[in-house]
């Protein structure tokens, strides 16, 4: 027997520091598990150049629990070691065992996983004493055990072990008591194991037998050893994606998509991307990529390690230069990820690109679903926009779908304004707004839907993207003024008429939302009162929903126009009723405001020529007091016309049909519409 101290250098412990961070204690089992996959791959690479002559034989690595005893053991047919080898690969942290390896047998086929030499110290966070049992695979080799409790002090004595490999005997500490248990170990082989590429049993399969299920001579193997990515694409059906799609997540809808990445230069990189039918909370939808480096599980964490698009794809990434057991901030410096990224980045698009000119029809059957993906992507990374630009697609109210310069080609020749800029009218409810896409129709326009949850934002996009072009909900103006082919004549109707008019119908507006009546010179063939809503501010509370730095627009009340047609033969009908039940009323308040206006007018006039800071204080007072008469008078006319407005049911009426076309007309207004209109039939 012999005894030392496990060798800790400043020159190697300082790199380990740098490059391993543990955050989770659990890490341990997928280390030293790692640790057993190495050596058998090691035999494996040296049978391949015939080092090893001997048979291979059953290389599943076992592990087996002993509840009672609190031990974990982890056995394998590798390697091996000698006392040689204990010394310099065991008791010299951070010297790794693997890294030397691969340096000698780089251009083998089985790959090593470890990088840096501290994993298999990764089971003392969890462990009080930890044993090795091995016996090198060198002939006349003797098994030997290494024994440690955590202190820098350990002993290597003669053991018995009648065949090449090693045990690893984790002797669980009181602390860490939960992964003691079968059910906590078998949890952390599925997540960290479930792809190694050498066989891993815990425990055999059983069968039910006299009432009760009971262990067979079989093992129960917990991982498939040789996962989708690895193998060929050529060697591959559809049904084999989906199938594999189904047991990374059981509970999912199928894919819409996959690709196989299959990359030897500049770095190394396999995998299998989906992606899936998204729904609308993208947050919901993050981290289900999952990361691994050699078959082993890394993260299922990738934001900020894949561009934040990438994220709402599903799949497997695998690659040997990633590091393995890192921070993330350290994953999203290192120079080897970010060109992965990039690259994932182009083969998504080129990916993309290729089904949309290979099969179209089967594209755009499943638009609906990858829109808000590809949206995602031409908003957040400028590369993906400039690919996704020949494949995007708009999709009109006739369900049919156009490339941005089908679109642009279509609508050229009908949609331009007057200043030869280009409008593209769209919905983001094609019930709601129906009438007013109806109306856009009837004037042989085009309407885009764009109802998704992202297309607040990148409708601003695309104006900042596209030349001389304009984007406008169909329910922002009058169609006249969504693509004004000229300038609109004045509204018939006198100044004063309009001022009197538009308490008779802002009365009728509902609470708590701000409304403006304006007034507009329409045919008589439009609705009498129309609702539309600002482009600008509407845009910017959509956006502020989505946040994006908004936040000022979203506590704005909603504002709408209250679009009185001043040539429909009902509007005039109000006019003529509130002129001729409210002309006594009104030449009594409009006697008063008329000598207070000339007034106001003569003493802006004397005050125009004099600098404001040299008119004198008394004069100020004059024109503060004549303004606050005026007001006073004005506020009365108004309230005058408000009162007479809420008993006429003309103006009452157009105004309900106007909101019940835009459904806010609801609860008991919508039943007194109701109520209103049969009392209007009948009469």
């Amino acid at each position: 027997m012999s005894t030392g101290k496990i060798g800790v250098t400043t020159e190697n412990i300082f790199p380990i520091i740098k490059k391993f961070l543990y955050s989770d204690h659990e890490i341990f089992l997928r280390e030293v598990v790692s640790n057993a996959v190495d050596a058998t791959q090691k035999l494996k690479a040296l049978a391949s150049v015939n080092e090893f002559t001997g048979e291979l034989g059953d290389l599943t690595i076992r592990i087996s629990l002993d509840e009672a005893a609190k031990t974990i053991t982890i056995s394998d047919s590798g390697i091996g070691m000698t006392e040689e080898e204990i010394e310099k690969y065991i008791n010299q942290i951070a010297f790794s065992g693997a890294e030397e390896f691969m340096a000698k047998y780089k251009n083998t086929e089985n790959g090593i996983i470890g990088h840096f030499g501290l994993g298999f110290y990764s089971s003392f966070m969890v462990s009080k004493k930890v044993e090795i049992i091995t016996r090198s695979f060198k002939e006349g080799a003797t098994a030997l055990r290494w024994s440690c409790d955590g202190s820098p002090n350990y002993t290597i004595e003669p053991a018995e072990r009648a065949t090449r490999g090693s045990d690893i005997i984790l002797h669980i500490d009181d602390e860490s008591i939960e992964f003691a248990e079968k059910g906590r170990i078998e949890g952390l082989l599925k997540k960290y194991c479930r792809y190694l590429p050498v066989p891993i049993a815990f425990g055999k399969e059983q069968e039910w037998k006299d009432g009760k299920y009971e262990d067979t001579d079989v093992d129960k193997v917990i991982n498939n050893p040789t996962p989708l990515w690895t193998r060929k694409p050529a060697d591959l059906k559809d049904e084999d994606y989906m199938e594999f799609y189904h047991e990374l997540y059981p509970m999912a809808e199928d894919a819409l998509f996959n690709i196989h990445l299959n990359v030897d230069y500049p770095f190394n990189l396999t995998g299998i991307l989906y992606f899936p039918k998204l729904k609308n909370n993208l947050e919901v939808q993050k981290n289900r990529i999952q990361l691994y480096c050699q078959q082993v599980f890394v993260t299922d964490n990738v934001e900020g390690i894949v561009p934040e698009f990438l994220t709402l794809l599903h799949g497997v990434i695998d690659s040997p230069d990633i590091p393995l057991n890192v921070s993330r901030s350290y994953l999203q410096s290192d120079s080897n990820v970010k060109k992965i990224s990039s690259h994932i980045t182009k083969k998504v698009a080129d990916r993309l690109q290729e089904i949309f000119k290979n099969d179209r029809a089967q594209f755009e059957q499943k638009w609906d679903d990858l829109k808000i993906f590809i949206e995602y992507g031409m908003l957040s990374d400028e590369k993906f926009y400039e690919r996704a630009e020949k494949f995007f697609l708009f999709k009109n109210t006739d369900g049919k779908y156009f490339t941005m310069e089908e679109y642009e080609t279509l609508i050229k020749p009908t949609q331009e304004d007057k200043n030869k800029k280009l409008v593209y009218l769209y919905t983001t409810n094609r019930e709601q707004q129906f009438s007013y896409i109806e109306k856009a129709q009837n004037k042989g326009y085009d309407v885009l839907v764009m109802d998704g949850q992202l297309d607040a934002h990148f409708v601003n996009q695309l104006e900042s993207k596209l030349t001389n072009a304009h984007f406008a909900r169909v329910d922002a103006d009058v169609v006249d003024r969504l693509i004004q082919k000229e300038d609109l004549a004045e509204t018939k109707l006198s100044k004063e008429q309009q001022e009197e008019l538009r308490p008779v119908f802002l009365c009728h507006a509902p609470e708590k939302t701000n409304f403006t009546v304006v007034f507009e010179n329409l045919p008589e063939t439009e609705a009498p009162v129309l609702i539309t809503q600002s482009e600008f501010m509407r845009r910017m509370k959509d956006m502020a929903q989505l946040g994006g730095g908004m936040n000022f627009y979203g506590e704005l009340p909603d504002s709408y126009n209250l679009v009185v047609n001043a040539n429909h033969p009902l509007v005039s009908k109000v006019i003529g009723e509130t002129e001729k039940a409210m002309k006594a009323d009104l030449e009594k308040v409009n006697g008063e405001i008329a000598p207070v206006e000339a007034s106001l007018k003569e003493l802006r006039e004397a005050q125009k020529s004099i600098k404001p800071d040299e008119i004198p204080q008394a004069d100020k007072d004059k024109v503060a007091d004549t303004e606050k008469q005026l007001n006073t008078l004005k506020d009365k006319k108004k309230a005058m016309l408000s009162d007479y407005g809420k008993k006429n049911q003309l103006a009452k009426q157009l105004v309900d049909l106007a909101l019940l076309a835009n459904n806010m007309l609801k609860g008991e207004a919508l039943a007194k519409f109701v109520m209103r209109s049969v009392d209007m039939i009948k009469k």
